[in-house]
């Protein structure tokens, strides 16, 4: 037994989660004597590690009750916040509310210490939901303070991210992006543990999808990817579950068998949509539902739902409707892809109300810019398919609302093409939106976006009597739309190169 424990003491210690779990589990099965408080917190890392979520909660609830046997209310208190998060991620409201409080009576009148930071994001967090963002910001600025003042790196980091999302939240773009790359800095130079690591990571991919920066996007998302595929390396690093008091070498090799990586992927097959690589975006999202834990169910639909997009846009409407399905049961509203699959099967007043119900539901539009911008393009797109033009004006507003230009390309490529295709509508002038429209796609290297806004000039070119322009501008985006594999769009620019007047699809949806 002794050589056993001592053997996943340090199996945890370096990180090799398959190794600790297989010696702590027959430790556990063959006692000679109960484990302690800070075995059982390795047994519990290591079951989640090796994908054992509901070994993980069992064996972190012993832990809990060891700590509070011991009488150290500092681990008990670490512990009980770390079943408050689990349980939250499991979908379990009530008891994650319940682990919260026990983790504040734990901690509560204790000197500062690493634990308090736990608290202190709790905090943060609880205030962001309740819009309240002065509270959530001091929160957030506490947690920093504590995280300095226990020269402990990976709350450092976290508490930076923290910062960043209230930030963001507020509008505060350059600030809030800013702190993410000190936060991401860290992360990047691998001086974080394992599991600090991939939550940062997944967070930072969270917030700059959110707030449509996709040049930090790609270079973070191709960063994860390479940390979730790494052979790990052997290194000393804490028990997550015992958070740590003292401060730690840098480390930041990951681990074979990566829990994160599912989450990670997600966000890999957002960006791979974005540029075209539609084939290996479908790919990796049917990796993600292979490879996410039952804790991770959001990651999940998120990636049912990328299949879908790249499905729909081939012309692939079966297949599509299955995957907007699969993503409404994990418990993702399927849209604006699901309106504009509505839309292209003429049932436009079906498609309007979806757009509406999703909109309505977004009760904080401020924590995802670019969600609120695809459902506000597609709001455009059906409106101005019904000849509303003046309900397809007020999504353009918003949509030119909700970012600086200069700060959000991707932001401001999606309002440019909306606002173009409202003014081809109404028989204004629309070249001087669609061609900054289009130069933005092209910077961004969105090559479907940019196709599209090529039709929409094409449009304008003809309205104005200006054919050889309007040809030139379809051959482009009937080429681009063939290599991307975008059957139907393909087919209706070579129509309209044939003569027909089929008219252009309106908006842009990224």
């Amino acid at each position: 037994m002794a050589v056993t424990l001592t053997q996943a003491r340090d199996a945890a210690a370096r990180e090799d989660w398959a190794g600790a779990y297989a010696l702590l589990h027959e430790a556990d099965r063959h006692p000679t004597a109960p484990l302690g408080p800070g075995d059982l917190d390795a047994l519990a890392d290591s079951a989640w590690w090796s994908g054992r979520v509901e070994e993980s909660v069992t064996a972190r609830l012993r832990a809990h009750a060891a700590h509070v046997a011991a009488g150290d209310p500092r681990g008990a208190g670490a512990t009980a916040w770390w079943l408050a998060s689990e349980y939250r991620r499991l979908g379990r409201p009530a008891a994650a509310a319940g682990w919260l409080h026990r983790a504040r009576h734990h901690l509560e009148g204790r000197p500062d210490c690493p634990e308090q930071c736990l608290l202190a994001l709790a905090d943060a967090e609880e205030a962001q939901q309740h819009h309240d963002p002065a509270a959530a910001l001091a929160a957030a600025r506490r947690m920093t303070r504590l995280a300095e003042l226990c020269a402990n790196p990976d709350l450092v980091a976290l508490s930076r991210q923290s910062e960043a999302s209230v930030l963001l939240a507020q509008g505060r773009r350059a600030e809030g992006l800013a702190l993410l790359d000190d936060a991401m800095r860290a992360v990047t130079a691998g001086e974080l543990s394992s599991l600090y690591t991939g939550r940062l990571f997944a967070l930072a991919l969270d917030q700059c999808m959110g707030a449509a920066d996709l040049r930090r996007a790609v270079e973070w998302t191709d960063a994860a990817m390479a940390w979730c595929s790494v052979p790990r390396a052997q290194h000393v690093a804490p028990s997550p579950g015992a958070t740590p008091r003292t401060p730690a070498p840098a480390r930041a090799a990951p681990v074979a068998d990566n829990p994160f990586r599912g989450a990670c992927r997600v966000h890999h097959v957002e960006v791979l949509d974005l540029l075209g690589e539609w084939a290996r975006a479908e790919e990796e999202a049917h990796l993600v539902l292979q490879e996410v834990l039952e804790d991770s169910l959001d990651a999940a639909a998120a990636a049912s739902y990328a299949a879908g997009e790249v499905q729909r846009r081939q012309g692939r409407g079966v297949e599509a409707a299955r995957s907007y399905a699969r993503a409404h049961e994990l418990g993702r509203v399927p849209q604006p892809g699901l309106a504009l699959l509505r839309l292209a099967e003429g049932r436009a007043d079906t498609a309007l109300a979806g757009l509406r119900l999703a909109l309505d539901c977004q009760s904080d539009p401020r924590h995802d810019l670019l969600g609120r911008a695809r459902l506000l393009a597609a709001l455009t797109e059906v409106t101005l398919a019904v000849g509303a033009t003046g309900a397809a004006e007020q999504a353009v507003l918003e949509l030119e609302g909700l970012a600086p230009a200069p700060e959000a390309p991707l932001l401001a490529a999606v309002a440019a093409t909306a606002r173009g295709a409202l003014a081809l509508a109404r028989g204004e002038p629309a070249h001087p939106p669609l061609r900054r429209a289009l130069v933005l796609w092209r910077e961004l290297r969105v090559p479907y976006e940019a196709a599209r806004a090529r039709m929409l000039l094409a449009a304008a070119d003809r309205a104005a009597g200006d054919e050889a322009a309007a040809r030139l501008s379809l051959d482009a985006a009937r080429t681009a739309f063939e290599r991307l594999g975008a059957a139907p769009d393909a087919r209706r620019a070579a129509a309209l190169l044939a003569g027909a007047q089929h008219p252009p699809h309106h908006g842009a949806t990224p």
